[in-house]
């Protein structure tokens, strides 16, 4: 790995470059940020953290992409976002689906995900409801790749290789009720041959979520340190962060150096946010209860950035037409900052098509 610079930097100067890049200053119609995607989980929530940024749905498809899990990308990307989220090598594949129900069939490799994505292709040729299409892909791909679900009591594919296999296949996801709903993609495209343009998706994540090291992108795309290794970009900037060295684009070295956070700038980020998917949290939240709290595996809630500071939690449910949205807070909040978040509340109610909202502090 290969630096021009080494500066040292400190926490604050981070969190401040990355709300800015996040552009949630609402300067731009269209943030650069949507390059990584905006995580649909729970589904609803890409709607709130577009409208963080004052960016619009236009233009965006619904796809399982990084870890199988659902983002909103543009149409325009996915052949190519496909391409850069192909496994690298066998031993990159089998590190993304190793799991104890297919230990065997992982090691299959990109065979793996090479057979699954043309059962998509063969199967999704209209929308389907995903357990339909669960138990046809299961039929076609090796039996090593599914396991025997007591629960259903048939043989599944793995849930891990079906989401991640699900855009190579190029199939979109449409939730529907309480369901899910599989389509072909308008465009379709061949699956993969091999991957490539996955070192500009390692230099994104730098961008937007940097600076950080091989083993947080690592961990954001699923795989292991030695792949994202193989493909680091050599245009990088080398950091220190608090004593610890990271990465970023060199291009993004004076940005950081100079940023500034401002206590004026307050917005409601859903779970999943693109802010929140950063693998170093404990710089981010460095209170390990609050971090628990936020980064909660089921049902986490959203968070109140104030500057570039998490200052609170909030949780919203449906009254009627209404949206109730309670902030739990994690100290005073200034008379300024109120008013704001009920400017926020109102963002966040419209976004989730509400007429209106009720807001709680608590």
């Amino acid at each position: 790995m290969s630096s021009r610079q080494r500066t040292e930097v400190s926490r604050n100067q981070v969190l401040a470059y990355r709300v800015a890049v996040h552009g949630f200053d609402r300067s731009s119609p269209a943030p650069g940020m949507l390059t990584l995607g905006v995580q649909d989980t729970p589904y609803g929530s890409a709607g709130p953290a577009l409208a963080a940024r004052g960016a619009s749905r236009d233009g965006l498809e619904l796809v399982w992409s990084f870890r199988g899990a659902p983002h909103l990308h543009r149409r325009a990307d996915l052949r190519a976002l496909a391409a850069a989220l192909w496994p690298l090598d066998d031993a990159d594949a089998t590190a993304r689906i190793d799991t104890a129900v297919i230990r065997e069939g992982a090691r299959l490799g990109i065979e793996a995900f090479r057979v699954t994505a043309e059962a998509f292709r063969d199967v999704v040729t209209v929308p389907m409801a995903k357990a339909e299409v669960s138990t046809a892909v299961s039929a076609a791909v090796p039996e090593s790749l599914t396991y025997w679900c007591e629960r259903c009591g048939a043989q599944h594919i793995s849930g891990l290789l079906f989401q991640q296999a699900g855009l190579f296949g190029s199939v979109r996801v449409a939730p529907k009720g309480n369901g899910t709903v599989l389509a072909p993609l308008a465009t379709r495209f061949p699956v993969p041959a091999a991957a490539s343009g996955t070192a500009e998706l390692v230099r994104a994540y730098l961008r937007f979520l940097g600076p950080a090291t091989p083993a947080e992108v690592a961990k954001y795309l699923g795989t292991r340190p030695a792949a994202v290794k193989a493909v680091w970009p050599d245009d990088l900037a080398e950091v220190w962060v608090e004593g610890r060295k990271a990465w970023l684009p060199a291009s993004g070295l004076e940005a950081l150096v100079s940023a500034r956070g401002s206590d004026r700038l307050v917005r409601l980020l859903p779970p999943g946010d693109p802010y929140l998917q950063a693998r170093d949290r404990a710089l981010v939240v460095p209170d390990k209860s609050r971090e628990k709290e936020i980064w909660r595996a089921i049902g986490g809630p959203g968070a109140l950035l104030v500057g570039s500071e998490i200052a609170g939690t909030w949780r919203a449910k449906a009254a009627g037409r209404q949206l109730d949205l309670t902030v739990t807070t994690f100290g005073p909040l200034s008379p300024t900052v109120r008013k704001r978040l009920d400017d926020e509340a109102a963002t966040v109610a419209s976004a989730r098509g509400a007429a209106g909202v009720r807001l709680h502090i608590a």
